[in-house]
């Protein structure tokens, strides 16, 4: 049985909330975390609501530093109707919130835009200040982390370790250049033990071109998250990691949803429900545990000259017909 992790990075946005017309909480929810569009909701409900329809799974990394600026009571909104869908909350964390919190934080002195950013004891400091703030909202204690931005290095994982949170799924083989420091190789694509943590990375493809293509909603086809989840199965692999937003079915600034984006992520959760030999799984009931050599990882599955050509003109009518 082959588990697929369907992971949500839960989030208000720190750039509509701060930008030279900055939004106020209840826009910035709206936007974000509900994404409501003339058509309805279509962020963090219409996923909850997939997700229930075709009997599948979800973690969603919820990032609780908004609270820095609008109390624990913004995170309470977001955490409640996941925990009422009986889906998995875990620990997200963006920085960027650190620059715009009040004179009362206990991180008034800290700004920066990644995890990464701060030496090992400010973010042992910080990630304990972000768990803490996620279970006041409602969470159960979290055993599982991502960095926001992905911008998790070495000290990251010592943190989690001091903070007795097992696993990080913050590496990210098929972006080299991003802005993970954790030292792994884009041959890592299977979990590893590193620094008394389980680094479980985010899947990826190999597309026509040779090259590596992270396995998030918005980057994929359809055909290709299939030919992944197929090639994982056949080949015996313990899990593979989608990535999703929970903002990402909808144009934020327009209010419109994207049509191609939606159908997608309907389309994973219709075939997960087909499919033998898969489920879908959460770190709180069925987290990683067969751990790989890293020189002996497996390959990633390929995505032929017709789907990697199919992908690139489905990106091209989405970004002219839903872009910015």
């Amino acid at each position: 049985m082959t588990d697929v992790y369907i992971t949500v990075d839960t989030e208000y946005s720190s750039s509509l909330a701060h930008r030279p017309c900055p939004v106020d909480r209840a826009e910035n929810f709206a936007r974000s975390i509900a994404g409501i569009t003339p058509a309805g909701p279509l962020g963090l409900p219409h996923k909850l609501a997939l997700l229930k329809r075709y009997g599948q799974r979800g973690v969603f990394f919820v990032d609780p530093m908004p609270a820095l600026v609008w109390g624990t009571a913004a995170i309470e909104d977001v955490v409640a109707p996941i925990l009422e869908a009986g889906q998995d909350v875990q620990l997200h964390c963006h920085t960027e919130w650190l620059a715009h919190a009040g004179p009362d934080s206990p991180f008034s002195s800290l700004a920066g835009r990644n995890i990464k950013d701060f030496p090992f004891e400010e973010q042992c400091r910080i990630l304990e200040w972000a768990r803490d703030t996620l279970m006041a909202a409602g969470a159960p204690n979290p055993c599982a982390f991502r960095a926001g931005n992905y911008g998790a290095n070495r000290d990251t994982l010592r943190a989690l370790d001091e903070l007795d949170i097992a696993y990080d799924t913050s590496f990210t083989p098929a972006i080299p250049d991003g802005h993970c420091d954790i030292p792994l190789c884009e041959q890592t694509t299977q979990p590893v033990l590193m620094e008394g943590v389980i680094e479980v990375p985010t899947g990826c493809i190999r597309d026509a071109t040779g090259k590596l293509r992270h396995a998030q909603i918005t980057a994929l086809s359809l055909r290709e998250m299939t030919t992944a989840i197929v090639h994982a199965r056949e080949t015996d692999l313990p899990n593979f990691t989608f990535v999703s937003h929970s903002f990402e079915l909808v144009n934020r600034r327009r209010l419109s949803v994207n049509r191609i984006v939606r159908n997608r992520f309907e389309g994973l959760c219709r075939t997960l429900k087909a499919l033998r030999g898969v489920r879908t799984a959460t770190y709180r009931d069925d987290p990683p545990s067969r751990l790989f050599d890293r020189k002996a990882m497996p390959e990633p599955p390929v995505s032929g000259p017709f789907s990697t050509g199919m992908r690139y003109a489905e990106q091209a009518v989405s970004n002219a017909l839903y872009g910015a």
